[in-house]
């Protein structure tokens, strides 16, 4: 595609400004949109000096802010949505709003604006309850949760419109990402950045269930590089098709907590006694995850290179003084 002018929904949050400082690495002309609702005007701090990027504060439930976001564009990223299986089942109305009609805006939008490439953030959650490990992108199960729900009418739309208006969408299935610029706040945040710093606090870390449920938790650095392989490729089979993006490995709960102690030990020696406290099972969470990456790896040359404790060794450093600056 050469260097041209992104836009990155979500580009304050997680995974959208790693995105965004990626891209403008690689010389990209790069535009964010973020309502910052999850997202966090610090995560992109170090880029608004940057003339090759703009932020503007808009919420993609307003088509007109999605409209304006897509002017002089062509891609997106598309990566805004307000996450959390236990959110969406406490308030699943602005689940949907966000995560279903701004889905939609942003599509629309791109369509009228004539943009072809519209690579979007799906999820592993769409996998339900279907118990075959591991998850093959074309057998899928009921969701567990409305936001589950979300993410798979995401996907529908998406193949609507590669269908009827010729878009070129791929969708990326999200596996547990963790790295840099994750918001441990809140009583929705993900579990790897509650767990450190609980662990930085001194304080007794809760796991839901007895920790022996796995995930095939995701590197963000891999999450970046499969964005770029999907933004550039010119395959036509990876158009309109969905993609599981993880490491395609499983660790239980239990293996990354004690990873994540061992490795905050040698900044602090007294973490290593701290005790884990185990809570009931979390409504709506699936048992065990893992992903196959061999369509990714086939179809956009896909080729993760951490695993979830290669991940934690590069990213704990960041946690630990990003953390303890919340604090």
């Amino acid at each position: 595609m050469g260097k041209k002018h992104i836009l990155i929904s979500g580009g304050a949050g997680f995974i959208g400004s790693n995105l965004c400082a990626h891209f403008l690495s690689e010389g990209y002309q790069v535009r964010c949109l973020d309502n910052l609702a999850t997202g966090r005007k610090r995560n992109i701090e170090s880029l608004v000096e940057n003339p090759s990027f703009e932020f503007i504060e808009g919420d993609i439930r307003n088509f007109e802010d999605c409209a304006n976001a897509v002017k002089g564009i062509d891609a997106v990223l598309h990566q805004a949505a307000l996450g959390s299986v236990p959110r969406s089942i406490d308030d699943p109305i602005t689940t949907n709003a966000v995560n279903t009609a701004g889905f939609l805006n942003m599509l629309e939008a791109s369509r009228k604006q004539g943009i072809k490439r519209f690579v979007y953030a799906a999820s592993s959650s769409t996998y339900g309850d279907h118990p075959a490990l591991p998850k093959l992108e074309d057998n899928i199960g009921k969701p567990l949760s409305p936001y589950a729900v979300t993410k798979y009418t995401n996907e529908l739309y998406a193949k609507v419109y590669f269908d009827l208006f010729g878009m070129e969408l791929i969708g990326l299935r999200y596996f547990n990402v963790f790295g840099p610029n994750q918001d441990p706040n809140g009583a929705y945040a993900a579990a790897i950045p509650k767990f450190i710093q609980a662990y930085i606090n001194h304080t007794s870390l809760s796991i839901h269930g007895d920790g022996e449920q796995t995930r095939d938790f995701t590197y963000i650095d891999n999450v970046v590089q499969i964005n770029a392989l999907a933004l550039e490729s010119e395959n036509p089979e990876a158009y309109g098709e969905v993609f599981n993006v993880a490491y395609g490995n499983r660790s239980s709960i239990n293996e990354v907590v004690n990873k994540i102690r061992a490795l905050l030990a040698n900044y602090d020696k007294e973490i290593s006694n701290i005790e884990v406290n185990y809570a009931a099972p979390r409504q709506g969470d699936v048992r065990h995850s893992l992903a196959s990456i061999e369509k990714a790896q086939s179809i956009l040359n896909y080729k993760p290179k951490y695993d979830a404790l290669q991940g934690l060794e590069r990213a704990i450093d960041w946690y630990w003084k990003d953390l303890k600056i919340d604090n």
